[in-house]
């Protein structure tokens, strides 16, 4: 296992450049996602690790550095107005969105995310404990637990599904399946 610390006193793009591109399996750790995503800007990453992911080489997330994955977040410019989110980008390597952890709040951050794309965008809610699997393909399964499907309709934003593990044979779902518009 290799270490590619980007940030602190042993942070280091290039070397961590040269880990990554070695590496059989590249994994983000959690966090902030805001931060995550503006240290990998600030470091010239996210071209790199884009390429590394379509050069096949497997990306792992747990917590943030899963959300990290995906294609974007939520965050507030004035935490104490929630009429001030704004969505940015991530890595897009996983092309959906995802929450992890959220069902003690009852996913409040994936559906105000939800919120500001449009009708008939898919978010996925990771439980705890949980973990979601995107094939290269587009597919994606349930790993662990339950992964809650939300979907943003005209009316406000509801979970239409849920993914389990093992269910219907293992069957996979395809990505563009969630995202059909009302």
């Amino acid at each position: 296992m290799l270490w590619a610390p980007l940030c602190g006193r042993l942070g280091n793009a290039p070397k961590a450049a040269a880990a990554i591109e070695s590496a059989d399996v590249v994994f983000f750790s959690g966090g902030d996602v805001a931060a995550g995503m503006q240290i990998l800007e600030q470091r010239g990453m996210i071209p790199f690790l884009r390429a590394v992911s379509r050069s096949g080489t497997p990306f792992i997330g747990v917590s943030a550095g899963s959300i990290m994955l995906c294609r974007e977040w939520i965050r507030w410019r004035d935490a104490r107005d929630d009429e001030s989110g704004e969505l940015f980008p991530c890595l897009g390597i996983a092309r959906l969105s995802c929450d992890t952890h959220g069902e003690g709040d009852g996913w409040g951050e994936l559906k105000s995310m939800l919120a500001l794309r449009p009708v008939g965008a898919t978010g996925y809610g990771i439980t705890s404990g949980s973990a979601i699997i995107v094939e290269p393909d587009g597919t994606i399964s349930a790993s662990g637990g339950e992964v809650h499907v939300f979907r943003r309709r005209k009316g406000g934003i509801a979970q239409v599904q849920s993914l389990l593990p093992g269910t219907e044979g293992g069957r996979k779902w395809n990505i563009g399946d969630w995202e059909a518009r009302d």
